[in-house]
């Protein structure tokens, strides 16, 4: 029996690879691409669900174990593989241990479409009843900010994406409760549609009743608590479990309520969520 596991390389869109984990011996098979292509800084692992993966760049479809090994392949040693990405191991793992369905093409379409009001209009459209200041809009940036870069105003509960020209789109957020929320620099190292979820160790020990249930980790969809995109926020290459995300409680927007991590309303990050670079730094200010 072999368990298989989706690993891939982030940079901008997602080239995917198979990991089988026999009873003996572990090896990695991935498209045949420039060695120089795979470092150990940029590899996340994350379950797949039973069926098989096509390899392919930017889009995964079902198919069987025999099409994919049939595909150019390289192979990685057990040891050469753990040696190289021991450090993302268990931060991609804890992230989705058991979670392990992903969504189609047409259905993370349909869910875009369910979180998005129709008619939607990114400056004005409001079903969530935020304070007009807390609608996205273009502002002017401070001289200095890099383009590309995103800035977190903890006060204001303001996210600036820095944009060429001297502009900036500035978006309302929510950020973590008292004694949660960590100022910071860090960088985005991963961003995913339609993400998994699954709460820390101190978020299942800090509150049971409410993140004992997703101990196991939650499925991508409209209810989870990532919403429809997320930006992983990571020290180095070190993931802090730290994210910009959407949310299913769009009502939090403007408040401290999460548990560390920037709320965004679903339909803003979607605006947001293409224009974000990999490697981008996400400057977290004091609250």
């Amino acid at each position: 029996m072999f368990q298989a596991l989706r690993f891939g390389v982030s940079a901008g869109s997602w080239i995917f690879g198979i990991i089988y984990l026999p009873k003996d011996d572990l090896c990695v098979h991935f498209p045949a691409k420039s060695q120089t292509q795979y470092s150990a800084s940029n590899f996340f692992l994350e379950p797949l669900a039973t069926g098989g993966i096509t390899i392919s760049q930017a889009t995964l479809d079902h198919a069987t174990e025999k099409q994919i090994l049939m595909r150019g392949k390289q192979v990685l040693t057990r040891r050469h593989f753990i040696q190289t990405t021991t450090a993302l191991f268990s931060a991609a793992l804890a992230e989705s241990s058991l979670a392990n369905t992903w969504p189609t093409e047409s259905e993370m379409a349909a869910w875009d479409a369910q979180v998005t009001p129709p008619g939607f209009d990114l400056a004005t459209t409001n079903p969530w009843g935020l304070h007009p200041r807390l609608l996205p809009q273009r502002v002017a940036a401070n001289d200095g900010l890099v383009p590309g870069d995103i800035h977190v105003d903890a006060t204001a509960r303001y996210l600036y994406h820095i944009e060429s020209g001297g502009t900036a789109m500035r978006y309302g957020v929510a950020i973590g409760r008292d004694g949660l929320y960590q100022p910071g620099t860090y960088t985005i190292r991963r961003k995913v549609e339609w993400p998994h979820w699954t709460p820390t160790a101190n978020m299942i020990a800090r509150e049971p009743e409410v993140y004992s249930q997703y101990a196991n980790g939650q499925e991508p969809g409209p209810n989870n608590a990532l919403g429809s995109r997320a930006l992983y926020l990571y020290v180095g290459q070190r993931d802090t479990y730290l994210r910009i995300h959407g949310t299913p409680q769009p009502w939090s927007i403007g408040s401290r309520a999460s548990s560390g991590c920037v709320r965004m309303v679903m339909p803003h990050i979607n605006a947001l969520f293409p224009n974000v670079e990999i490697g981008s730094m996400a400057r977290l200010y004091p609250a």
